[in-house]
């Protein structure tokens, strides 16, 4: 009898403990409704914001099209009257509506549901020992527990940005940066980085290179790499941005102030930049410090940039100077793009294609792809001719070299007139 009691008030301690427990979970829902916000934001976005805020970082609704929201971190503060910044997504790719809402349930999970009540997201972290969320300096999104650990982290799911202390990790993840589509439409875009062995590659749509790590500039041999910055010195009279890894620092930027509020982006056109918030200037407190391509402020042309001149054009000295086509080179404007190809791709219709060059330029699938090498023109003319997705080749004379391009892009301008761009027409 004894013992049945000494175990019916264990198990009731037991129970009690784990009530007690869960009960501690400071639950809360928001929902996404009432008057949007007065203040600037990037991409033009109208935006809800919510009571989760460590400054100068803020949880809110925002949306770029009509009844489509994401739940985003923001980047700035009212005082300073500059641009607020979107620096990460919970939802990317799959908005949801007005009345939609944001929940930290009693089980532990953080939970995005739509005004239908359909889970869009959630961070999978039910009878995990969740008690809060909050934002910790640096602006990274947390759940922790009873013990201040951390259960999961906005940090270990980025967009297209990382904030000062983010990594991208071969091992546990995440590997890759992707770009937003559009101004207007923020789902993956067309433009990623990847981290590999070797070092950081940018892609277009997933499979073009248009930057690689094979020229030194932003190579290592480490399993991760972690966006930081730093003082220069113990002075602290200018910071440095850099990328850490195993092996050393990849210096970016050296901001002459306090440089801790910034954050490394793969930005809509492709390129990789940094941008850097002053919270104590009161105008302007936003500075773009990094990009990878500027020739003012970063490492490589802005030219070597596939869309530089959108779907098409000739690139020279950071700007847009012509528009290829059959007559000529003409003046470039954003209308400019290359020959459309038929309704429907067939023999007959690949025997009816022909070429137009543009010489003394280079596109950007000759910078960081092999192509294949002693090919004649004559061949290189043919292969692409039979392939519906090929827009046309760049071709090295003096290599005999070939590189079928599926986007023709930006070409940019060279002095060896012995590199030459087809463009494919059709007649």
């Amino acid at each position: 009898m004894a013992t049945t009691l000494l175990l019916t008030l264990l198990l009731t301690i037991r129970l009690s403990s784990i009530a007690s427990s869960q009960s501690k979970v400071q639950t809360f829902t928001y929902v996404n409704n009432g008057e949007f916000g007065p203040y600037v934001s990037e991409y033009g976005a109208d935006y809800r914001v919510l009571p989760v805020a460590a400054s100068p970082f803020q949880l809110a609704f925002y949306n770029t099209t009509p009844g489509e929201f994401y739940l985003a971190l923001r980047m700035g503060t009212v005082r300073s009257e500059s641009v607020f910044r979107w620096v990460w997504e919970a939802n990317r790719g799959r908005p949801v509506r007005d009345n939609a809402t944001f929940s930290l349930l009693p089980d532990g999970n953080l939970v995005l549901s739509d005004a239908d009540r359909r889970i869009v997201w959630s961070t999978d972290t039910a009878h995990r020992g969740v008690v809060g969320l909050k934002i910790v300096p640096g602006g990274n999104v947390v759940l922790y527990d009873a013990k201040n650990r951390f259960v999961w982290q906005s940090f270990d799911h980025p967009t297209d940005t990382l904030l000062v202390g983010q990594s991208l990790n071969l091992v546990a993840g995440p590997k890759k940066l992707v770009s937003r589509r559009s101004t207007a439409d923020g789902s993956f875009g067309t433009y990623s980085l990847v981290l590999s062995s070797g070092g950081l590659t940018l892609f277009m749509n997933d499979n073009l290179t248009y930057y690689n790590y094979s020229d030194g500039l932003l190579s290592f041999s480490s399993n991760s790499v972690t966006f930081e910055c730093g003082p220069e010195t113990e002075d602290a009279f200018a910071y440095e941005l850099r990328l850490a890894t195993g092996q050393g620092t990849i210096i970016l930027a050296r901001p002459k102030y306090d440089a801790k509020l910034s954050f490394l982006r793969l930005e809509i056109d492709g390129n990789l930049a940094a941008y850097t918030y002053y919270d104590p200037v009161d105008y302007r407190a936003w500075e773009k410090t990094f990009a990878l391509f500027s020739d003012e402020i970063g490492l490589l042309s802005t030219c070597a940039l596939p869309q530089k001149c959108g779907e098409f054009g000739v690139c020279e000295d950071e700007m847009c100077v012509a528009c290829p086509s059959t007559g000529g080179l003409m003046g470039w404007s954003k209308k400019c793009a290359p020959p459309p190809p038929p309704r429907r791709c067939h023999s007959g219709a690949a025997a009816a294609a022909d070429y137009y060059e543009v010489v003394g330029v280079e596109s950007f699938v000759s910078a960081y792809m092999g192509g294949e090498g002693r090919v004649g023109v004559e061949e290189c003319r043919r292969r692409c001719r039979v392939r519906c997705t090929c827009e046309g080749f760049a071709y090295w004379e003096e290599e005999g070299r070939c590189w079928l391009a599926p986007v023709l892009g930006t070409l940019r301008k060279v002095e060896n007139s012995s590199h030459v761009v087809y463009v494919k027409y059709y007649k």
